[in-house]
């Protein structure tokens, strides 16, 4: 069997020596030793992207081993996250703090080397993959990301000159570029010709139901040659067998990492599983175990011990572990030029420091806008008022919508778009170093690539859709949620008032199924005080995501002043809050509202009043903020001895009955909406003051048929 060539040089300059073919074989075998261990796990891509992997590490990557969270890094992500060995036998070679125990603990509880890589939890692990082509769709943020700090900290610069020029390197699979988000990612990284992005992918033609032609048979350089990528294939598999020329791997990737003015893709085909003798090239090594005979069959094609198990020849470890005096030149190189960079522009190297740190600056509240009470505004309009006051406070602020802008309201007024200037726009003008972000109609990759810019460095990432269209996203959601990222979700049209256009844009189960993401804020404000109030909760939260459920219909601002008998906005910081009282401060029924239904709420209560009976209405525009707050708040808000509750929110009641007790009642909609104007749909459905406090009523017998009870 052939092994990968040794030749010493290549046009473009790449030495490979025999410790580097036998640094690679090491590789190969601790992966076949670590699943074998395990006894479940993916050895075959590890195997076969073992010399890719070990090139990119050894002699493309700018990475420091010592500092893995070093500002000036290329980013790496391994989208066919399944293949985590890929990763964590180059952290171990290279020298990431990773050792041989963490790799025979592989997909053990609390080890170094899960499943999947797990950002914050290994070091050098940039992003959490495994669902297929998220990493992907991240790195295309990180790239994005890039180009924004380039502008905002250092324009000028010669191209490869700014400390903030760096390259960001995937490897991806099939499977990541068979799914939808990779269509909608790639199309847009060509779009915004990102040419610091470079994109390795494993063409093995295996799968986990064995020969991709089973499912799949478009020329995949093409495709993203019609994006606007620059493509090309490395073929090992020639006429005289399997010859994996890691000279010509190399000049293709420099090739790519070169060519700047666009992404690229290099096609490497390879076999699966090589070089172990009967189950390379095919589906069986994909996700499963060699076998001891499969696995001493492979290592003994390696010149390996057969009967050995995670074999480090000394002399192995120190060459690969000399990939560190690499990076402290490249260091040193990065260090005089970051260095001359804050000398030249202190005033962007202070605004660097505190976006890096994600802190903000001790007056932006004083930059948000107020509204006055007795006019009508849309939640999504005010939020949009917000993102337009909040622009020169927050520089890192930045974001966009899933071509819903005019919608959405994502637009601050006056930035100009992030696009190459040749797509600019009458009505959206802009240039690559731009701020307001353009999806298209690609909510998923939308979602992805939030996360990528977030992952990057210390921006805000924002992206607006309709509520309803949260489903696309939801993967993408779910993993920020999964990594704590702070990226903020738009989410406008936030209920059947959003009228005419029907059941299929009307979100009816999506608040609560949002609601069921761990980490997750689901934010819904009452009116323009409260979403005031809940930008800056989320702004001031770092360390997870946020989706801001807005309405499209007009709402009336609140009037808060004194004795209006109102709360201040600035209480929905808490998530749930005393809005109206009873006037002792002792109600007979408690009602629970959110978002637009709040001001039914409020209805409801002064007929109740005409009746004698007397309500707290509570605003709820965020259960996960509320449940953070103590017991002893949670229980002067919603008293335990208050047993007759009522919850309004025009979507279903899923999660409402945790906080009703056996008393309480729900006025919800458990069924899609239609086509309708929303007063139409309001009435038709119960929402109105009317069936709300008929609601309370039917609660509060029910409390005192429990009490005689």
């Amino acid at each position: 069997m052939k092994h990968q060539d040794t030749s010493a040089s290549s046009a473009a300059g790449l030495r490979w020596v025999e410790l580097d073919r036998r640094a690679v074989d090491v590789a190969r075998a601790l992966a076949v030793d670590a699943v074998e261990t395990a006894g479940h796990g993916h050895p075959g891509t590890a195997m076969s992207l073992a010399p890719a992997a070990y090139l990119l590490f050894q002699r493309l990557l700018r990475h420091d081993p010592a500092d893995p969270r070093w500002a000036g890094r290329d980013r790496f992500v391994l989208s066919c996250g399944h293949s985590s060995l890929t990763l964590y036998t180059q952290l171990y070679l290279s020298g990431y703090g990773l050792g041989l125990d963490d790799l025979k603990a592989l997909r053990t509880d609390g080890s170094l080397t899960p499943a999947h890589p797990e950002y914050g939890h290994t070091p050098g692990v940039e992003t959490t993959t495994g669902p297929l082509g998220q990493g992907l769709a991240n790195a295309v943020g990180m790239a994005m990301a890039a180009r924004r700090e380039r502008g905002l900290f250092d324009p000028e610069a010669e191209p490869g000159q700014s400390p903030f020029d760096h390259t960001i390197w995937v490897f991806a699979s099939d499977g990541d570029l068979e799914e939808g988000i990779s269509h909608e990612a790639g199309s847009l990284a060509g779009h915004q010709r990102l040419g610091n992005l470079v994109v390795l992918y494993d063409d093995n033609h295996i799968s986990i139901e064995d020969d991709t032609r089973i499912a799949q048979s478009e020329d995949v350089l093409a495709r993203f040659r019609s994006y606007g990528w620059h493509a090309e294939r490395v073929d090992w598999t020639t006429p005289d067998g399997y010859r994996e020329d890691v000279p010509a791997l190399y000049d293709a990737l420099v090739r790519a990492r070169d060519s700047t003015g666009r992404p690229s893709l290099i096609a490497l085909r390879t076999v699966i599983g090589w070089p172990a003798p009967h189950k390379r090239n095919t589906g069986k090594i994909h996700g499963a175990a060699l076998g001891a005979e499969e696995a001493a069959a492979a290592k003994r094609a390696m010149g390996l011990d057969p009967d050995a198990a995670f074999q480090v020849p000394a002399e192995v470890l120190t060459h690969a572990r000399a990939v560190a005096d690499r990076a402290r030149d490249l260091r040193a190189t990065w260090d005089k030029r970051y260095a001359d960079w804050r000398a030249a522009h202190p005033g962007k190297a202070a605004l660097y420091d505190r976006i890096s740190a994600r802190r903000l600056p001790e007056d932006w509240t004083a930059h948000l806008p107020a509204f006055a009470p007795g006019q009508r505004i849309a939640t999504r309009k005010a939020s949009g008022d917000v993102l337009t006051a909040l622009a020169a406070a927050l520089p890192e602020l930045w974001g966009g919508s899933a071509d819903l802008a005019e919608s959405n309201n994502t637009t601050m007024r006056g930035e100009p778009s992030f696009v190459p200037e040749e797509f600019a726009t009458a009505a959206f003008p802009g240039h690559r170093y731009g701020r307001t972000l353009h999806f298209g109609v690609r909510e998923h990759a939308m979602g992805a690539i939030l996360n990528g810019i977030a992952l990057h460095g210390g921006t805000r990432p924002y992206g607006g859709t309709f509520l309803v269209f949260s489903d696309y996203m939801r993967p993408a959601v779910r993993l920020a949620a999964m990594m704590g990222l702070p990226v903020t979700y738009v989410w406008t049209h936030d209920s059947i008032g959003l009228g005419e256009d029907g059941p299929t844009h009307q979100p009816v189960e999506h608040l609560w199924a949002l609601r069921g993401i761990p980490g997750l804020d689901v934010v819904r404000p009452a009116d323009a005080g409260e979403t005031v109030a809940v930008w800056r909760g989320v702004l001031e939260r770092a360390d997870r995501p946020a989706g801001l459920c807005l309405s499209r219909q007009s709402l009336p601002v609140l009037d808060r002043g004194e004795g209006s008998g109102l709360a201040p906005a600035d209480d929905a910081l808490r998530g749930g809050y005393v809005l109206a009282d009873a006037e002792d401060g002792r109600p007979d029924a408690v009602i629970i509202a959110t978002g637009s239904e709040v001001h039914l709420a409020l209805a409801a209560r002064e007929l109740l009043r005409a009746e004698g009976t007397d309500a707290r209405v509570v605003s709820m525009p965020c259960l996960e903020w509320f449940l953070e707050q103590s017991q002893d708040y949670r229980d002067a808000v919603l008293p335990p001895e208050i047993t007759a509750r009522v919850s309004v929110e025009a979507g279903t009641a899923l999660g409402w009955y945790a906080l009703l007790g056996s008393a309480g009642q729900t006025v919800s909609l458990d069924q899609f909406g239609a086509s309708a104007a929303p007063e139409a749909l309001y009435r038709r459905f119960g929402f109105t003051p009317a069936k709300v406090a008929a609601a309370v009523r039917a609660s509060l017998e029910r409390a005192r048929r429990t009490e005689r009870a």
